[in-house]
């Protein structure tokens, strides 16, 4: 068995493929795989990934017939995976040399389900450091004990899948999957379920993933309606967390979480194509609707001004049964 297996979904970055595919290198070891899954590319990005399986020590290549979005290719990378351990990269990021080494260290020595990790945004030549939102480090916690307060931003809130590793026991319990077909917001069912339904896990400052920013071809950059897909996410999220035991306490979060994204998108609706954005205000509208209303109103009366203001207009919207088809 593998230590480790790195899963990396790429689709048409072959721009950034080479760093990526270099970085890979400088944290390859006898003990490591690398299951680089291609998502049907159409820019050559794939001839890339044939020269890196002969080249790139561990690499495994799978090739999809059709895209299948990211939350898919992942899975294929999961079910593939043979490691005692498993994390992801995605094809257009990078990572420090030594990186994974420090990182299976790290979780080895606590003894917990998963490790979140600390990361650098990079946006041209900027770089920003993230945090993980959780004060307490380089100690084993119970992860349901870290989604609340409702008001606060927590790790539920950090949702990068790639910003941690993950025991394999996790995904023979089926807590790694993703939503088959999310096109967005692929990351918010799949760290909730992880914070709801795994035993542990620690939160870590080591640093070595590096998360770029306004690429082209990434959905946060694109107004199409795949971008309407966070729909879907966060009523998952709703939905589960309504069927915990402890819903009472943790409903006000996930309903909060999912305001805030709908305002968000409401915030920068010029960005859609105008029959994306008349289907965002349909479908958020219906979405405020699905809500439980008893947690929505307690949100409501919590959130700022403007963005109550937003919400309450859309929440009495008429909406077509027409805009809020997919």
């Amino acid at each position: 068995m593998p230590k480790l297996s790195v899963i990396v979904p790429f689709y048409n970055v072959r721009q950034y493929a080479p760093d990526t595919l270099r970085s890979l290198r400088a944290n390859a070891r006898d003990d490591f795989e690398f299951i680089l899954v291609d998502d049907c590319s159409s820019d050559g990005t794939v001839d890339l990934l044939v020269r890196a399986e002969d080249e790139l020590p561990g690499a495994v290549l799978v090739r999809h017939e059709r895209n299948g979005g990211l939350a898919t290719a992942r899975n294929t990378g999961i079910d593939r995976a043979r490691g005692e351990y498993l994390t992801f990269l995605d094809g257009d990021d990078w990572l420090a040399p030594g990186y994974y080494e420090r990182l299976v260290a790290v979780i080895e020595e606590l003894g917990c389900d998963f490790v979140r990790t600390d990361h650098v945004q990079c946006t041209a030549r900027s770089r920003t450091l993230f945090r993980v939102p959780h004060g307490r480090r380089n100690v084993s916690l119970r992860p349901r004990d870290a989604i609340l307060p409702a008001h606060r931003s927590t790790s539920v809130d950090y949702a990068y899948a790639w910003a941690g590793v993950y025991h394999r026991r996790l995904a023979d319990r089926g807590l790694l999957h993703f939503t088959d077909g999310l096109r967005t917001a692929e990351d918010r069912p799949w760290i909730w379920r992880l914070h709801r339904e795994a035993e542990s896990f620690a939160v870590t400052g080591l640093l070595g993933v590096f998360y770029r920013r306004g690429v082209a071809s990434s959905l946060t950059q694109i107004g199409d309606v795949r971008q309407l897909d966070f729909v879907r996410a966060f009523d998952q999220v709703v939905a589960e967390t309504a069927a915990d035991a402890d819903a009472a306490r943790l409903l006000p979060k996930a309903v909060r979480t999912y305001c805030a994204i709908i305002s968000h998108h409401l915030g920068s609706i010029e960005r859609f194509e105008p029959a994306v954005a008349r289907k965002l205000k349909a479908m958020s509208a219906a979405a405020l609707r699905r809500m439980p209303q008893d947690a929505l109103d307690e949100v409501l009366a919590s959130m700022d001004a403007e963005r109550a203001t937003r919400l309450r207009r859309l929440r009495r919207r008429p909406v077509p049964a027409a805009e809020v088809a997919a």
